[in-house]
């Protein structure tokens, strides 16, 4: 694709997603949003609801999602803010939620996720990563289709990252079977499939009302650096340029709602534009752009097989 048909808008790296959800009705809209009860989940929360949306917060903690719940309640005014459980990496969970909700669903934000992890694995035997932020959200998305297509038009932002650069999908070895673990390699690869899963998901279900698009955030300092430390760690982040919470929820907020992604899928955002395919090597060192590995159609559609073999497990 050329550079000039890549979407572009009037926001930037440092928008808002106050700026972004300005102007924007989203009243009779219905959202989901994973890993919302803190970081950029809990702001992308607060827009949408300010906005006029009714929101679920699909949250590991419970007691956290409700503190959340309250809090967005009092800054917007808006009491239909829901708190349901979710553990992604568990499929029991996942079909739970599923089978709760009632309804139509017009905006599914699948926020949550975990980074750079020691090795674990779920009781299949799963690489805990692919598991959490990838799988768990597909086998969601899966499930919620129904929903979505009665809530079409309908929109799926996956959150990705730049990460994405660390590792295309290894189809043969997702879940590090036979390589060596390494923590960034696994983080790579099931930021890649979250991609893989926005081309694809498009592909079968743009007929059905429902596209996908994945976002990049940014660099945000929240939990998920919890596994993230040391001298090394420390260099790097003293001289990173960090977005604060309210920039990193700019993005998802734009692709879950700017009428200028009407029936707009499969394609890979950042800083409120559509990211430019790059190098790898070039895209890792500026933390922008998106490998084509992770747009490849071919790839996207052998996943999407293999994901749904292992959810009917």
């Amino acid at each position: 694709m050329a550079s000039s048909d890549l979407i572009t808008s009037q926001f930037s790296r440092h928008s808002t997603a106050g700026d972004v959800i300005a102007g924007i009705d989203l009243s009779g809209h219905r959202a989901v949003i994973t890993g919302a009860s803190s970081g950029i989940g809990t702001e992308t929360a607060r827009a949408l609801a300010s906005a006029g949306a009714e929101v679920t917060l699909a949250v590991r903690n419970i007691e956290a999602g409700r503190a959340v719940a309250a809090s967005i309640e009092e800054r917007t005014g808006n009491s239909n803010i829901a708190v349901e459980p979710l553990e992604l990496a568990d499929r029991g969970s996942v079909r739970a939620f599923v089978k709760r909700w009632r309804g139509p669903l017009n905006i599914l934000i699948n926020n949550a996720g975990v980074m750079a992890e020691p090795l674990r694995r779920t009781a299949e035997g799963w690489e805990h990563q692919f598991a959490t932020n990838y799988l768990g959200h597909f086998g969601l998305a899966v499930g919620l289709h129904d929903a979505l297509a009665d809530g079409g038009p309908a929109r799926i932002v996956a959150l990705t990252s730049s990460g994405h650069f660390f590792s295309p999908v290894v189809l043969d070895d997702l879940h590090f079977d036979r390589r060596p673990y390494d923590p960034w390699l696994a983080y790579g690869q099931s930021k890649t499939a979250i991609v893989l899963f926005a081309v694809e998901a498009t592909r079968r279900w743009a007929a059905d009302g429902i596209t996908a698009n994945a976002v990049m955030p940014g660099g945000i300092r929240t939990n998920l650096q919890q596994h993230q430390s040391g001298p090394e760690w420390d260099a790097i982040a003293d001289n990173y340029d960090w977005k604060t919470v309210e920039e990193g929820a700019a993005t998802s907020v734009f692709v879950s709602t700017s009428p200028l992604l009407d029936g707009i899928g499969g394609r890979y955002f950042e800083n409120c534009e559509e990211a430019p395919v790059v190098d790898p090597e070039i895209g890792h060192e500026r933390q922008l752009g998106v490998a084509a590995y992770a747009l490849d159609p071919h790839t996207a559609e052998q996943l999407w097989d293999i994901s749904l073999r292992m959810l009917d497990q």
